[in-house]
Order: structure tokens, then C-alpha cells, then sequence
């Protein structure tokens, strides 16, 4: 009995050492933020959903270009009709991120975008997730997401639901207990008419917290359900992660990303190369109890890759395209390898193929046609006859998600120079709408500066040979400001539009 208040003693020392650290990193904060004059991140979130409340009828605009470049934003397919439907993300100029919450519908016959501003809806956020289904004339469901203030000094994690009408383009914010807590990065998908929402992160900048959790929202009785896990097999805490699900009603997770803590001050990354299954129980009494159980695929094995781009189509076919391969060349160094990969997975038969006719065509490269298990043990060899410079570390989970491993690694990725092609990136917006798959967006990154795309590309999945290039590729559209040379610019909290703020940018994995 001595022995156990002891260690409980103990912990609540511990504990209470967390406090007093987080309030020493509080009060510091406060006094940047007073030095800056910077309004405190729940007041300028006040004063956004005033500026929403504001809107008194729906409106829609025709606009004469794309919206403008962006990542960490949504892009799905209406229900119905054949448009692309993309809300919010983020911007980075090399000083400040601008945050969005602008609605905007492609119509894909006619080429046309536009922009449709409704009252009282969602505030500015990046790093959220939204999905369509065809209920009731079809219905956008939104939830989370962040929002970053211009010093990168104070993050707003959201956990708000909410529900557009695409009949009416009215927003409704849904208020119902025992929902998720507030977070970005998560995953949502909708399956047998549930909304099911996986992972995510919370940081406030003082300290984060990665989560494994599942929830789950009916769409018929609009309540947040009771969810059980059963079993002892959980994924680890991750965000960014490939959420799909089948047929059967199993919800696949696959990837992702996290930090751990390794010495003060310094974190590392962890890109997971895991992949499980959620099954539910068959029985009907209880519908609501799940396990997880661990798989793999069949066929090509992917490289770890986190902020992979990743959507389902009809058939169980799952697709994915992109994302970044972080590598560092010391503790604090961090540098990205991107790819433009696209892959496809059967999850019936667990089989992913290597979608590259197109590549094929148009290089004569013969990198691609190496399997991944080549390319390591190429990378592995090469360890010991090449010198370190070039030559960056790598943090890999393993298949089993609980230990990693460290790999020195080369370019993985072909350098394929075809404006017919979308370029590698990650955090790009993937859709398939009647059998096309459209990439838009997203970000790369080279010689420490950040190139954020509005680019468009369809390709027809049943005769996948050649992407159709809908808006081209600009890596000049917008102007990089190295950090040094605007400190003295602070700007304003909001734009006068009400639908951008602008923080620094923090690189995470959304």
C-alpha cells in the first residue's frame, strides 16, 4: 500500500512539474504577444464568427480564375452532379500564412468556377476534413480544423460540426454532445450513414498531443455515438493518415505521421508505414463495437511517405497520390524528398498497383520500373561507399508501428520534367468525380523555399494513359519573401473580407 502512494506521489511531482512548465512557456508567450500588440487568438476568432454572422443571404459570384494557391484545404465531388466542391486551406509566402474559409464549386462541363458566401458558416481553418453525401438533395459535412495567428505564436484547434445544404447553400453548425475534441489533421470519411473520424493532432504551441481515437456520427439521429474497441491491437497516435472505407463497412488507415520528443527543445518526426483494418461487429445488438486487426497489401509496396494525398472511388478502389519523405541532415535540419506516385488500391483483394503508363511515355528513365524493395537495398548499399555529404536521416515506423528505424537515403524519386504530368507536392486535393480522378493544389518545397500550387489535373480511370492538364502549372505565380526581409511587417490580424488571416507558416503534417 506504501509502495503504490509512493509512485502515486511521484507522478503527481511529475505532473505538477508539466504545469509549472506550461506556465512558464504561457507567460513567456504573453509577453510576446504584448510586445507584438497581437490580439489574443479566441478574440479574433470571436470577432470572424461575427463578421460570418453578418451575411444575411446567400450569394454566388462567377469568378474569372481558380481560387488562388493553397494547401491543407478539402476538395470532394458533389453527389450528384459533376462538380468539385473545395473549402478553405492555407497559404505560405516565406513570412505569413493567409487562412482561408471561401466555398468554391467547379463545374467540370463547363469549366467555370464559383464562389458561394452563405451566412453564418464555418470561420477561416486549414487542416480540416469534409466529405459529400447524397442525402436530402446532398449535404456537405465539415468538422475541425486549425487556425494560426500571424506570429505563429497561438494556434486555434476547432471541434465544431457542421452541415451545408446543397439545395439551399445554407451552413448549419450542429451542436451535440460528446463529440471529438478539438483538433486538425484527423481523417473523416462516411460509411453506411455514419461520419467516422480517425486520429488528428492538437498543439498549442506550448505543448501536442497526437490521437488514435475513433468517432463515430450518425447521420440519421444526429448524435455522436458510443464507440467500443474491442480487442488489444490499436494504430499508434498519428495525423495525415489514408482513411477509406470498403463496402463491407471495414474502415481502412494506413500512414501517417507524428512527433516524438527525443532531447529538450528537439522533436523528431515519425512517418508510419502501417496498415489496419476497423472491423465492426456483425451482430445487431452490437452495433457499435469495433476491432482493429493489422494488414497488408499485395503488389507494389509504398515508399514512407507522409501528407499523402488519398481518396475512394466506386468498386473498393482506394487512390493516392504525392506526399513528402522528411529527411534531416542533423537534429534540427529538416529537409523534404516529394513524389507525385499515384497508386491504387483494391480492398477487396488488398492489391496496389503503380499507376505509371503516362510516365512511361514520357521519360525514358528506367528508376521507375525498380521495385521499392530494389530501391532500398540500393539505398542501403550505397551507405557505404558514399560519402555523408547529401546524404540525410531518415525516421521510419515500422510495419508494427511501435519501434522505427534509421535509414540514410538518396533520392528516391525520378526527376520527371513534363508539364503534361502534376509535379510532386503533398497536401494536394484528390477527388473522383464519374470516373476521373482531379488532383489541385497542394505544396513543394526546394532550396528552403515553399512553392503552394492552384494547378488542376484530371485523369480518366478507366483508360488511365494521360493527364489532362485543366489549369498548368506556375511555380512562379506568387512572390517568396525570406523571413529576414519583412520582420518589420506585422499586417493586420483579418483581411477586410473576413474570409483570411494571416499567421507564419508552421510546417506540420496535415
Amino acid at each position: 500500500m506504501g509502495k503504490k502512494d509512493k509512485n502515486k506521489k511521484k507522478g503527481k511531482g511529475a505532473e505538477k512539474t508539466a504545469m509549472k512548465t506550461d506556465k512558464k512557456l504561457a507567460a513567456k508567450q504573453k509577453k510576446m504577444l504584448k510586445k507584438l500588440e497581437e490580439t489574443e487568438i479566441a478574440e479574433v476568432i470571436g470577432r470572424l464568427e461575427e463578421e460570418e454572422a453578418r451575411i444575411k443571404t446567400v450569394s454566388e459570384e462567377i469568378c474569372a480564375s481558380a481560387p488562388t494557391p493553397r494547401s491543407n484545404f478539402t476538395l470532394v465531388a458533389h453527389p450528384e452532379k459533376e462538380e468539385l466542391i473545395l473549402f478553405g486551406g492555407e497559404f505560405y509566402n516565406g513570412q505569413r500564412v493567409s487562412v482561408y474559409n471561401d466555398l468554391f464549386f467547379y463545374n467540370v462541363n463547363k469549366n467555370e468556377w464559383k464562389q458561394i458566401r452563405s451566412p453564418s458558416g464555418p470561420t477561416p481553418r486549414s487542416g480540416h476534413q469534409m466529405v459529400a453525401v447524397a442525402a436530402n438533395g446532398g449535404q456537405l459535412w465539415l468538422f475541425g480544423g486549425e487556425h494560426a495567428s500571424p506570429s505563429q505564436l497561438q494556434f486555434y484547434h476547432y471541434k465544431d460540426l457542421w452541415m451545408m445544404s446543397l439545395k439551399t447553400r445554407n451552413w448549419e453548425k450542429i451542436t451535440t454532445s460528446n463529440g471529438p475534441s478539438a483538433r486538425s489533421g484527423h481523417r473523416m470519411i462516411v460509411s453506411k450513414k455514419k461520419l467516422f473520424i480517425f486520429g488528428g493532432f492538437y498543439d498549442n504551441n506550448q505543448s501536442y498531443n497526437y490521437f488514435n481515437d475513433v468517432h463515430i456520427f450518425s447521420l440519421e439521429s444526429y448524435t455522436w455515438l458510443q464507440v467500443y474497441i474491442e480487442g488489444a491491437i490499436i494504430p499508434p497516435p498519428r495525423s495525415g493518415c489514408c482513411m477509406a472505407s470498403a463496402p463491407d463497412g471495414r474502415i481502412l488507415i494506413w500512414g501517417g505521421y507524428s512527433k516524438e520528443k527525443i532531447k529538450k527543445d528537439v522533436d523528431r518526426g515519425i512517418t508510419h508505414t502501417d496498415m489496419y483494418f476497423l472491423i465492426p461487429n456483425k451482430s445487431p445488438q452490437n452495433s457499435t463495437k469495433y476491432k482493429w486487426i493489422t494488414t497488408k497489401t499485395n503488389g507494389y509496396k509504398p515508399l514512407p511517405l507522409s501528407s499523402v494525398s488519398c481518396t475512394s472511388a466506386p468498386n473498393a478502389m482506394v487512390y493516392s497520390f504525392g506526399g513528402v519523405m522528411d529527411v534531416d541532415e542533423n537534429e534540427e535540419d529538416l529537409h523534404g524528398q516529394f513524389g507525385n506516385d499515384l497508386l491504387a488500391l483494391d480492398l477487396n483483394s488488398l492489391t496496389c498497383h503503380l499507376i505509371d503508363n503516362f510516365k512511361k511515355k514520357k521519360s525514358h528513365n528506367k528508376h521507375p520500373k525498380m521495385s521499392v524493395d530494389e530501391r532500398l537495398a540500393e539505398a542501403v548499399n550505397t551507405i557505404s561507399t558514399t560519402s555523408t555529404d547529401g546524404i540525410f536521416t531518415v525516421k521510419v515506423a515500422s510495419p508494427s508501428g511501435s519501434a522505427s528505424t534509421l535509414l540514410e537515403m538518396p533520392s528516391f524519386f525520378p526527376n520527371y520534367k513534363s508539364d503534361s504530368l502534376p509535379s510532386p507536392r503533398m497536401n494536394a486535393g484528390l477527388c473522383v468525380c464519374k470516373g476521373v480522378l482531379y488532383v489541385y493544389g497542394g505544396l513543394f518545397e526546394e532550396d528552403n523555399k515553399q512553392y503552394t500550387f492552384n494547378d488542376l489535373y484530371a485523369l480518366n480511370l478507366h483508360k488511365p494513359e494521360e493527364w489532362k492538364v485543366i489549369i498548368p502549372n506556375n511555380m512562379n505565380v506568387h512572390d517568396w519573401i525570406d523571413s529576414e526581409s519583412s520582420d518589420s511587417d506585422d499586417g493586420d490580424d483579418c483581411e477586410e473580407s473576413g474570409e483570411e488571416t494571416e499567421s507564419e507558416f508552421e510546417m506540420e503534417t496535415q
